[in-house]
């Protein structure tokens, strides 16, 4: 089952290519930590820069390296719904265990244009698919009416709710029923929404502290939390401070200073300032991890 903390990767890379060997060396640390999935070419993964080859070459890479031992929910976004079927159709070949698909970006389909969107991914790609949800990238918004039609398409499971508003967990239980897999796509919301019934959280923060947040969301499936507010507390400022340059830049300075990884990000995302790095590096101290 998809669930607890599941890493948005970060995309490595080296002398302008996939850092094949850091990547799948970074997944098997992430495994070993306790993390519960992996995304593959997510935002985070810096997806929007990969080529088309590259694209399928980081989800094999993932399939590979995790080796059926958690979910592997691979990236298979775009504006345009025949590439979406596409890339669906690519995870399926490469044995990934879900698609994450996003709300088309950029064009602002109507409500319905939303759901023919799925619906005729759904129609073309026999693999579980998790809805995106996030307003702030596509400008447009998913209703919860509209997620409970999603929800009725034999091949749509869950949802990853990037929004940050918490109330619209209940609703969802309500019009897509329990088994329904909601996850957050928000770290600092990630606590109210598993109090609501969410089940786990498509993480930034996890990039650099995959035990922690292992930990945070155990805690929450196990419906302990207070123990889980402690830990939050914690991550309180890393759930924020990843984000004060565009990610995943902070990320992977956090990674580079574990000796994970190359700090190379693909344009038009820059790498850190000064100032981010010292505010990454004093969150990361704060939530307890090594340097």
């Amino acid at each position: 089952m998809i669930h607890g903390s599941i890493t948005a990767l970060v995309t490595p890379f080296k002398n302008e290519t996939v850092d094949e060997t850091a990547f799948q060396d970074f997944i098997e640390w992430q495994i070993k930590s306790g993390i519960h999935g992996l995304v593959p070419c997510g935002t985070t993964g810096e997806t929007a820069t990969l080529t088309d080859t590259e694209h399928r070459r980081v989800i094999e890479l993932c399939v590979e390296a995790a080796n059926g031992r958690v979910p592997v929910i691979a990236g298979a976004g775009s504006n345009e719904t025949r590439m979406s079927i596409a890339y669906a159709q690519k995870a399926k070949d490469v044995g990934a265990d879900a698609a994450l698909v996003v709300t088309p970006y950029y064009n602002k389909p109507s409500q319905e244009g939303i759901y023919q969107h799925f619906k005729a991914i759904s129609e073309a790609v026999d693999i579980p698919i998790v809805v995106y949800n996030i307003p702030g990238r596509s400008v447009v918004d998913i209703s919860n009416d509209t997620m409970g039609r999603l929800s009725k398409l034999p091949t749509v499971i869950g949802c990853k709710d990037a929004t940050g508003d918490i109330t619209r967990v209940a609703g969802l239980i309500e019009r897509c029923g329990e088994d329904f897999i909601q996850l957050s796509g928000d770290d600092p919301s990630s606590l109210g929404h598993a109090a609501h019934g969410g089940k786990g959280c498509i993480s930034v923060g996890s990039n650099v502290a995959p035990a922690v947040y292992a930990e945070f969301h155990n805690l929450m499936l196990a419906k302990d939390f207070v123990g889980a507010q402690a830990i939050n507390q914690k991550l309180h400022r890393l759930h924020q401070d990843l984000f004060i340059d565009p990610s995943p830049a902070p990320a992977k300075y956090g990674l580079n200073i574990l000796g994970r990884m190359d700090t190379h990000v693909r344009l038009p995302i820059t790498p850190c300032r000064e100032e981010t790095k010292d505010a990454v590096k004093s969150a990361m101290r704060e939530a307890g991890i090594k340097l």
